[in-house]
């Protein structure tokens, strides 16, 4: 059952306004193209300066930040590298505009998100090599982009909290970039959808045909089967100690609810201090959805309470001699 607030949002939506589980391999490209040509809706006034920049041939990073950035090496600010979600075939550097200018204001910070290549197109590792190539240049770059290089947490949504997820991994074992924060939003995990809630059909917005699409397209036909490294799917990992700090939020009515508790839960058993968020009646992409609902602004609120707390410790006192 949903929550009443986004229920009755859900209710006055247009039947094929999320016509992702219609989607197949040979029509990815297509519709991904139509539904890029929809209009954004229009960003609040801000403050915040962004650019596009080019990491290399294949990555580009929209960057967000306050005005006058990267004046002062003294005046380094915390950075948030965010990696946008879409199932792994959908979506765009440039469609949270609004949320991650407002995380510059409210979190004086820094935002650099990455423009990943997307399956089926790119399957693995693509995306995850590209999210890694946009984290080593916005550390090697954090100078210029007025970034402390300390203080860098990785924060994603959906497919983009499931790579989040992938490049705190991958960074750990290649010795990469440090990261002081995991900030996961309904994470995609786990491709052998084998958990209750993985089985729940006709869900709204994002559903199981959805999701057996995005694995599909990215894995190709090792999806749901033995060979699949933990890089691919994060809930696959062996190990998982030595990773950054976790938040871990999803809705108990989305169908990576089970598989975002499970990682959680394996996380603190690994000795990662992990927080877990679960929002009774919450869907998928519910606080983009309904930002005005109650359950919205709660999870709006602990995102916002983990960046600050990840991006700016309060330092215990000295001892006095």
């Amino acid at each position: 059952m949903h929550d009443p607030d986004i229920a009755a949002v859900l209710a006055e939506l247009p039947p094929d306004t999320f016509d992702f589980d219609k989607w197949t391999l040979a029509t990815i490209p297509a519709r991904r193209a139509a539904r890029a040509r929809l209009p954004e809706p229009p960003l609040p006034a801000t403050t915040t300066v962004f650019r596009d920049e080019s990491v290399d041939d294949l990555v580009r990073v929209r960057v967000y930040t306050p005005p006058g950035a990267g004046a002062s090496p003294s005046a380094a600010r915390p950075c948030v590298y965010w990696i946008h979600g879409g199932g792994y075939i959908s979506g765009s550097a440039l469609t949270a505009d609004a949320r991650l200018s407002r995380w510059v204001e409210v979190l004086d910070c820094v935002v650099v998100s990455v423009e990943y290549r997307l399956a089926p197109e790119h399957p693995y590792p693509h995306p995850l090599l590209d999210c890694y190539a946009g984290l080593e240049w916005t550390v090697e770059h954090a100078e210029r982009l007025g970034i402390d290089r300390e203080r860098v947490v990785v924060a994603g949504s959906s497919a983009g909290a499931g790579l989040a997820a992938a490049l705190t991994l991958f960074a750990r074992d290649r010795g990469g970039p440090s990261l002081v924060h995991q900030l996961l939003i309904y994470p995609m995990l786990d491709d052998r959808q084998t958990t209750p809630s993985s089985r729940w059909d006709g869900a709204a917005v994002w559903g199981r045909a959805a999701t057996t699409l995005g694995w599909r397209a990215y894995l190709g036909p090792k999806a749901g089967g033995a060979d699949v490294p933990g890089y691919a799917a994060p809930a696959r990992a062996d190990d998982l100690t030595g990773l950054p700090p976790a938040c871990v939020l999803v809705g108990g009515a989305d169908l990576f609810r089970d598989e975002s508790v499970a990682y959680a839960t394996r996380l603190l058993a690994a000795g990662v201090d992990t927080a877990l968020h679960l929002y009774p009646g919450a869907p998928h992409g519910f606080e983009v959805l309904v930002p005005a609902a109650d359950v919205s602004r709660r999870c709006d609120a602990e995102i916002t309470s983990a960046l600050r707390r990840a991006l700016h410790p309060v330092r215990e006192a000295s001892p006095r001699p």
